[in-house]
């Protein structure tokens, strides 16, 4: 039987979450995924937060768990969160990610969250996970660098007269197929284990081993990646625009259910040692508190998103259909390599990252450098305000309660 100071105190940890999980949706996991299309006019602000929200939330559902038990339980060692730390930490980040989605300004959700997570934790006596904070920051580090080049690279390619884009864009279209056919699904593997279609399928035929290599994997990858290429071969040569268009909403729907599975962890992360494992106030599957977290991304992209949209899509760079596709690849795969490792990462670190290397490719065209580096601020500040934030309120509290 569950006390009812403690049964309160965790429905408080849950309504926090929840405005957590409205706040990511509506900045964030819900903006960023379909800006550039909606500055390339593939689609309208308010269609965009419509269909960025349900595939956010089959993303949360199904690929949030790597992320969300990484926030609940490796940022910290020693001091598992508890439910008032949890409760000063989910409102320390999501006041500040509010601030930004009203302010008009991308605020880094990954910063603010891991920022006050740490911060609350250092207040309860836990220490520092250094190993797990290198991944993190490797990782941060790294995102402008190689997001902004592949952009960069991209969009050059798109622009070379010598190639046509019917065969640049299909080509690129199998490149991203073959990321898609490795994915891994929690819902195609054995309890707790997540496999992709392409390691289904290959599960389902005769194995081939050539040199000590399974070769079905490979083989089911490449015959999708040429399947798509082909097929949308086919559409560019009935009509270039409306193929690279749906091309373009294909990546942004694929961005989209990545950030659902990426941010959900930031919302309900501190959540999971209060909800499971030994010494938990009440047991809940992690399956039941992905779908309360979806939820949550849903209502925010609903809601909120169409601010945060118009934001990115129209004042960070005057995007055209090529720069929006070479935006949108390097941010899929960036989102799908943290969500394969369980390392909280920044949709909008990402994607305006990208916007600048596609940007810079058209001479830096309609990029403006200088809301870039009031945004560059922005995220530094989220991660030290929330960490300071986070150790002093939790303090306080603490010393109160």
């Amino acid at each position: 039987m569950v006390a009812a100071g403690t049964l309160a105190t965790l429905l408080v940890a849950a309504l926090a979450s929840l405005f957590m999980a409205w706040a990511i949706g509506a900045g964030s996991s819900g903006s960023t995924p379909f800006a550039p299309a909606v500055g390339a006019n593939a689609i309208s602000v308010m269609r965009a937060g419509l269909i960025v929200g349900v595939l956010g939330f089959f993303g949360a559902v199904l690929q949030g768990a790597n992320v969300t038990e990484a926030v609940g339980t490796s940022l910290i060692v020693g001091a598992p969160i508890t439910a008032t730390a949890a409760i000063v930490s989910l409102v320390t980040a999501a006041v500040l990610v509010a601030i930004g989605v009203f302010a008009g300004y991308p605020i880094a959700t990954a910063f603010t969250v891991t920022g006050a997570v740490v911060g609350v934790g250092l207040a309860l006596g836990g220490d520092p996970a250094w190993a797990k904070y290198r991944e993190i920051v490797a990782l941060w580090v790294a995102v402008p660098f190689v997001g902004g080049s592949i952009a960069y690279g991209t969009a050059r390619l798109l622009r070379a007269e010598r190639v046509p884009e019917r065969v640049a864009v299909p080509t690129l279209a199998g490149l991203v197929a073959a990321i898609v056919a490795n994915i891994g699904f929690t819902v195609l593997g054995p309890p707790g284990v997540q496999r992709s279609l392409a390691g289904a399928v290959a599960a389902a035929l005769p194995a081939v081993v050539v040199a000590g290599v399974d070769t079905g994997r490979i083989a089911v990858t490449v015959a999708f990646a040429v399947v798509v290429a082909l097929a949308l071969f086919r559409d560019m040569t009935l009509d270039e625009a409306r193929g690279q268009r749906r091309f373009l909403l294909a990546l942004g729907g694929l961005v989209a259910f990545s950030a659902g599975g990426s941010q959900v962890g930031l919302a309900i992360g501190p959540l999971v040692p209060l909800l499971g494992g030994e010494g938990a106030s009440v047991q809940i599957p992690l399956l039941a508190v992905l779908v309360g977290g979806g939820l949550g991304l849903l209502a925010g992209s609903w809601t909120g998103a169409p601010r945060m949209i118009k934001a990115l899509a129209q004042d960070y760079s005057s995007l055209g259909p090529r720069r929006s596709i070479a935006a949108l690849i390097p941010s899929f795969a960036i989102a799908q390599t943290a969500v394969a490792f369980g390392i909280p990462v920044s949709f909008n670190e990402i994607i305006v990252s990208a916007i600048i290397g596609s940007g810079y490719a058209a001479g830096g065209a309609g990029v403006s450098t200088r809301k870039m580096a009031y945004t560059v601020l922005a995220w530094i500040g989220s991660l030290a305000l929330a960490l300071a934030v986070g150790y002093g309120a939790f303090t306080a509290v603490d010393a109160v309660v």
